[in-house]
């Protein structure tokens, strides 16, 4: 893409948390910055991506068929740790280019989902790399783009809202099989999920129950509400976990934790983020 569209995809980006209109509108989405492999300067590229299960993330190098590799994919090669924006959290990753069998079966993997990856693949002599960028781990808690603690549970839960209906669209499209794509795609939502609900219970609802104890009750739903939607989840873990799954029954499986979650989201944007953000006082006079 031409350095001004990007960066104007850039600031979009970064001003909405991670959404964007026109070319990238509904596409998974994030800035990756590498290190120049001569310059040694920063440079920032909005990118697709998939998830690929746990702490990584899949990219490819397409650069819409061309017959050269985007700069960015010789970057990594010389700099292998780089920077991932999701629009949401910003943290250090090291990329590590797929080779051999591992490659072309991820890349297979994902032309099941997108087909256009094998029309870009047939328009040039060069194998079109795939990228996995894994998170590297760090002390203390992740890097929020959000200047409160309320405005950071409310871009959370709207990255998951905007990922459920991602998924349910992607059913929409399914055929009689589940693509294993979209398998990865739901247990990484998954796994998302279990993991703020955890921190949840162990850093924001410990801090409130200390500091506004008004809100034990409030606080007791939530846990409870925890509990449902990790049996939502596991239920569909179960469900796409079967070879023979049938996708109208996942995508049933994923309307309901879908309705159920939002209804938990709503109750816990209404409920904390007052408490998180309390109005400033007026001065005394």
């Amino acid at each position: 893409m031409p350095n001004d569209f990007n960066q104007q995809v850039i600031e979009e980006f970064r001003a909405n948390a991670g959404q964007v209109g026109g070319y990238f509108e509904g596409a998974r989405l994030i800035l990756l910055t590498t290190t120049g492999a001569r310059s040694g300067k920063r440079h920032t590229a909005p990118v697709a991506y998939y998830p690929d299960g746990g702490a990584s993330v899949l990219v490819i190098a397409s650069a819409g068929g061309a017959p050269q590799h985007p700069d960015w994919f010789h970057n990594l090669l010389a700099h292998p740790q780089v920077t991932v924006e999701t629009g949401v959290f910003t943290y250090e990753a090291r990329a590590e280019a797929l080779a051999g069998a591992e490659r072309d079966k991820t890349f297979a993997r994902l032309v099941q989902a997108e087909p256009g990856w094998a029309d870009y693949q047939a328009k040039t002599t060069r194998v079109i790399p795939v990228v996995a960028l894994h998170e590297l781990p760090v002390d203390g808690p992740p890097n929020v783009n959000a200047t409160s603690m309320g405005q950071g549970l409310k871009v959370i839960h709207d990255a998951f809202r905007r990922e459920l209906a991602l998924i349910r669209k992607e059913f929409s499209a399914a055929g009689p099989t589940l693509g294993a794509q979209l398998r990865v795609n739901c247990l990484t939502l998954c796994a998302g999920l279990h993991n703020h609900h955890t921190g949840e219970e162990l850093g924001i609802f410990p801090f409130l129950a200390d500091s506004r104890p008004e809100l034990a009750p409030a606080l007791a739903r939530l846990r409870k509400e925890h509990e449902h939607i990790a049996a939502l989840t596991a239920e569909l873990k179960r469900i796409i976990g079967d070879d023979s799954a049938d996708p109208q029954h996942a995508r049933w499986e994923v309307d309901r934790l879908t309705t159920e979650l939002e209804n938990h989201l709503a109750y816990e944007e209404e409920q904390l983020i007052p408490a998180l953000d309390p109005p400033p006082t007026e001065p005394t006079r």
